[in-house]
């Protein structure tokens, strides 16, 4: 499967239609477009996907920030082919990892980015817990522990859920 990530401009029009594209999400700024691939017209279909978002952005005067787009391919395969998606005059770069809602998605499949980074923002969250509720009593701590600390290790853990007995380690 491949996915093709781009940040629109901050600029809304709520009279934009929004194009027609075979599988995409979008969300506020945000867009994805993504497909399996499984044969070269698989290729082909997402290029011309690419193109129709090129040109939807041309009809509605916006800009796609070749900068900001990512393609990335996911898989555990050892394939070595680059690839080449491109929007208009645009190459899209290809990466190796890359952050869609707040969770970080590596090209092998694996979560150890994504760990790593929840725990470090749940020990700043629970710093910063300890910090001002030095003095509270139980239930003050608990409560700020499960309003500021627990949502940062919950986030999105049904598709991240480690699996991996470090990576256990490290959330526990």
């Amino acid at each position: 499967m491949c996915a093709v990530r781009e940040r629109f401009g901050t600029t809304t029009v709520a009279s934009v239609r929004k194009p027609y594209l075979e599988e995409h999400r979008l969300y506020a700024d945000d867009c994805i477009i993504y497909r399996k691939i499984a044969n070269k017209k698989d290729i082909g279909n997402l290029q011309k996907d690419l193109n129709t978002l090129g040109e939807w952005a041309v009809e509605n005067w916006m800009k796609i920030n070749p900068g900001k787009s990512k393609a990335i391919r996911f898989t555990r395969a050892r394939v070595k082919n680059p690839l080449g998606y491109s929007v208009g005059d645009h190459k899209i770069l290809e990466a190796s990892s890359c952050t869609y809602l707040g969770i970080i998605f590596r090209s092998d499949l694996n979560w150890v980015y994504q760990v790593n980074y929840t725990v470090h923002k749940a020990w700043k969250a629970l710093h910063f817990v300890m910090r001002f509720v030095k003095k509270g009593n139980k239930y003050t701590k608990s409560l700020a522990y499960t309003s500021l600390v627990r949502p940062v290790l919950e986030y999105g853990a049904a598709c991240w859920d480690p699996c991996i007995e470090g990576q256990i380690n490290a959330l526990d």
